[in-house]
């Protein structure tokens, strides 16, 4: 493989990871100056979760993640010649070329499916449905699919992607609230007093489920 491809898949992976970073704050709080971060997170996470699974497509080989890429002549392919000529695959094509390159099934594709079509509308209409709630959408498109899929690729938590310095006290009540199931890191699970009188005020089935994996989280860390 080129050398120059090498990298492809990491620095890929980073990247997402950055997008997720920003998605997650957007979904989750307001700012009094920009009244878009609902519709912004909507644009981050689905941006999060293409380059997330291009990167997981792209461990097996680079040009995997390619529809479309220039003729190959000798063992030169360059990341230029695949930037001016080069095309990837589309949103609804990466589930089964994931499938196909890595044996693995995106979580709740419905959800990803679902979620593209609200991506789209605005990305290109800048408008979505009225009855729809953006950052809802996104914390849950978060933690139903990029969430499992991260953790099964990498061993990584959504949880641990946020801007704010004390994430683990704030953002989790905030899931907690909106009855968001989430994979608890065992670095966020050390915070989880902050989250308790949240929890206390859901319902017995969510509450129970996130204790637990809470409690299998703190297990982990204790051997």
């Amino acid at each position: 493989m080129n050398n120059e491809l090498r990298n492809v898949a990491e620095n890929m992976r980073e990247l997402g990871l950055g997008a997720l970073t920003h998605a997650n704050r957007h979904a989750a709080y307001q700012d009094i100056v920009n009244d878009k971060w609902a519709e912004l997170s909507v644009l981050q996470a689905a941006h999060a979760a293409e380059i997330l699974i291009k990167a997981k497509i792209a461990e097996e080989h680079p040009l995997l993640i390619f529809e479309k890429f220039p003729k190959i002549t000798d063992d030169n392919l360059s990341l230029l010649s695949l930037f001016e000529d080069g095309h990837t695959i589309e949103w609804s094509q990466l589930p089964n070329r994931l499938w196909a390159t890595t044996s693995m099934h995106l979580p709740n594709k419905d959800v990803f499916i679902r979620f593209g079509k609200l991506r789209n509308s605005i990305q290109h209409f800048g408008a979505i449905p009225k009855d729809v709630k953006a950052s809802l959408e996104t914390l849950r498109f978060i933690y139903s699919v990029i969430d499992p899929f991260i953790y099964e690729c990498w061993q990584l938590y959504a949880i641990d992607f946020d801007e704010d310095y004390d994430s683990y006290e704030h953002f989790p009540p905030i899931l907690i609230d909106r009855k968001i199931e989430f994979l608890v890191s065992p670095r966020a699970a050390e915070y989880h007093e902050f989250w308790d009188s949240n929890l206390q005020k859901a319902n017995d089935t969510y509450r129970l489920e996130m204790e637990k994996r809470i409690q299998d989280s703190l297990n982990k860390t204790s051997l």
